[in-house]
């Protein structure tokens, strides 16, 4: 018999074939681990195997019809919602009382979080709330974030110092010409919203970034929520919602406040605005909320724009499959999906890719455009270090490769996995999600643009990394990447939970809500103010000696100018506190000490400080890759230099004048 398109072979099902694809798939990978350590290379083929395996299971197990689902008793749902609120209530107190999040900090905090994704999954639809859950989530991202921003004196992560000087530079010249050397001046909204609400509400850049920034990134969730409720029932919308909420890199630049947090907000606004056409019968305004939304990306930052136009490919994408339709997948259950025209997103492709390049050419980038110095770096990447298992050095968030020679403990084997173990168990009810929405009757533009979504950016975070091409700076695509991935994850565990067997659904669903909140809390992205794994994560936050002292530097040293320093006169210390002298101004010419082996700096200007001998910081190997080492005070400050200043916590030693 001959078929014109596969859609007219009734028995083929292509989530049944994608399944199987992606078990085969999955078990043709299972040898890499072999080839290399590389944590992903040994964990997602386990966790995709996993996934269609289940997926598979639940087509074709027999789930007797007089089963139903077990559910928590209606006295249980109706007491845990004020359990939460006394946690969350523990958490502040625990903070106000120690100073500082403490692992007893991340545990309860984990625990809170099973209670949340518990009443999710096993209230029943007498007893479920949306409102009242989505209170809960949005207070525990409120506190999980600003407890970090309370007990940290200074700010939390790297990048925001640069980002504060800018402010000031726009505040001290009143107008963006303060920042007309650097990228951002094509991008500024995020410097121009902080210095618009310093001024408007009278407070200092710190203050102003929390008021407008920071209060915007707990609440940008509830576009997760608004995107999501567009596709499936409430239950399965909120739990989406606690999904991308909890998630370690979306809270994050929860903390660590810089562009690429606006950014993630306009991104989340536009993914909602997209899905939202697609799904209605959408008029002028709604178009215009998703043009509005793009070009605000396009304003704010760099990254954030490429991942942008990913977005708009996938949905591109999807729209050329649906009006193609080779594989029949116009063919909707009206059940699912309600029947609609593909969306025509040619003009908004176009327009979008063009208004950045336009962008993107005007803007300052090293005597270049950026335009040009990206296309630059990539082609020199191409040519230089790109190659199949070529695993790009890990930067320093990354953890590092402390004592490579001595043979690992089994908590430096652990930690790897800990840190990854919450993205694993969403990446894996993401995969049943996707396999869930490629059914013909089941898929359409909406959820497609999600899948393709996620799969070309877990392209750029773990498959070009694989090749030694590190350009697009995977470490900033998670939060993104998350969106999409809470919602595919939330129809994943929507489909597990009403299609296997009650006991092995609770089995997976208890699992995952133990486990799921807790990893994300551990995960490094977190806790970088007071890491969990101290001694194999760097603090990206500074406590008052340290910040003083770096103030202190500045005033002994005059703060130099770059060009004003002589080779011998540059300053050396650890990783991250060398980016926090050299970004605020102390001394910018600042850089990392290469500490020898059982041996001492040979540097005229150090700085050394307690944690480095305590916990992690990087300092560079003979071949020039961050390490983790612990060096003593006399590798540091050597005793034929003098000490300039000292806290008890820091110290500056320059060349002493007696041996000169």
């Amino acid at each position: 018999m001959k078929f014109s398109s596969l859609s007219e072979l009734r028995p083929l099902r292509l989530d049944t074939l994608a399944a199987i694809g992606g078990f085969v798939l999955a078990a043709l990978l299972f040898p890499l681990r072999f080839l290399t350590s590389q944590l992903y290379i040994n964990t997602v083929p386990l966790v995709l195997g996993t996934a269609c395996a289940l997926y598979l299971l639940s087509l074709y197990q027999q789930r007797d019809n007089t089963q139903t689902f077990p559910t928590l008793p209606s006295a249980v749902t109706m007491a845990l919602p004020s359990v939460v609120l006394v946690g969350l209530a523990a958490l502040v107190t625990l903070t106000v009382v120690q100073g500082a999040r403490t692992p007893i900090f991340f545990g309860l905090a984990g625990v809170v979080g099973t209670l949340v994704i518990g009443q999710i999954l096993f209230a029943n639809d007498r007893d479920l709330h949306p409102g009242l859950l989505l209170f809960q989530i949005i207070c525990f991202a409120f506190v999980f974030r600003f407890t970090a921003l309370y007990a940290t004196p200074g700010y939390v992560g790297i990048d925001i110092w640069t980002h504060q000087g800018f402010v000031d530079a726009i505040l001290s010249e009143q107008s963006l010409s303060g920042i007309s050397h650097d990228k951002h001046y094509g991008s500024p909204f995020y410097h121009l919203l902080v210095a618009a609400s310093s001024l408007l509400y009278d407070v200092p850049i710190r203050a102003a970034l929390y008021l407008s920034v920071g209060l915007v990134m707990p609440l940008a969730a509830l576009l997760v929520y608004s995107t999501t409720n567009l596709l499936v029932p409430v239950r399965w919308a909120v739990l989406a919602t606690a999904l991308y909420a909890f998630s370690s890199h979306v809270a994050r630049w929860g903390m660590h406040i810089i562009p690429t947090s606006l950014g993630l907000v306009f991104f989340l606004g536009m993914l909602y605005a997209l899905i939202r056409v697609m799904r209605i019968e959408y008029t002028i305004r709604d178009f215009s909320l998703l043009l509005l939304m793009s070009v605000a990306v396009i304003l704010t930052h760099q990254v954030s724009t490429f991942i942008m136009l990913v977005l708009l490919l996938a949905a591109f994408l999807a729209q050329i499959v649906f009006v193609i339709g080779p594989l029949g997948l116009t063919r909707l259950d009206a059940s699912v999906f309600r029947t609609k025209k593909p969306v025509n997103l040619i003009g908004l492709v176009v327009f979008n890719t063009g208004l950045t390049i336009f962008v993107w050419s005007l803007t300052p980038y090293r005597r270049e455009s950026f335009l040009a110095t990206v296309l630059s770096y990539f082609a020199q990447t191409l040519e230089e270090s790109a190659g199949f298992l070529n695993i790009a050095s890990a930067s320093s968030s990354d953890g590092g490769e402390a004592g490579a020679e001595a043979a690992p403990s089994l908590i430096d084997q652990v930690v790897p996995y800990v840190d990854a173990l919450g993205f694993l168990f969403l990446l894996g009810v993401t995969f049943v999600g996707c396999l869930y929405v490629v059914h013909r009757r089941r898929a359409e533009q909406s959820v497609f643009t999600l899948l393709l979504a996620a799969a070309f950016m877990l392209v750029f975070v773990l498959g070009l990394p694989m090749f030694g091409i590190r350009n697009f700076i995977p470490t900033r695509w998670f939060a993104f990447l998350y969106a999409p991935m809470a919602i595919l994850g939330a129809i994943g565990l929507q489909t597990l939970r009403g299609s296997l067997t009650p006991a092995l659904a609770v089995t997976v669903l208890i699992l995952f809500s133990l486990v799921f909140p807790g990893a994300m809390v551990l995960a490094p992205g977190s806790n970088a103010d007071n890491p969990v794994f101290s001694d194999h994560h760097e603090r990206l936050a500074y406590d008052q000696t340290e910040l003083a002292a770096a103030q202190s530097i500045g005033e002994l040293t005059g703060s130099p100018g770059g060009d004003e320093i002589r080779p011998d006169q540059e300053l050396h210390t650890d990783h991250p506190y060398q980016t926090l002298i050299d970004r605020t101004g102390a001394y910018p010419s600042t850089t990392t000490a290469t500490v020898p082996e059982g041996g001492a700096t040979n540097h005229s200007y150090t700085v050394y400080r307690t944690e480095q001998s305590t916990d992690a910081v990087f300092f560079p190997d003979a071949d020039g890759n961050a390490e983790i080492m612990n060096p003593s005070r006399e590798q540091i400050c050597r005793p034929d230099q003098g000490t300039v200043y000292t806290n008890g916590d820091v110290t500056f030693c320059t060349p002493s004048p007696a041996g000169n």
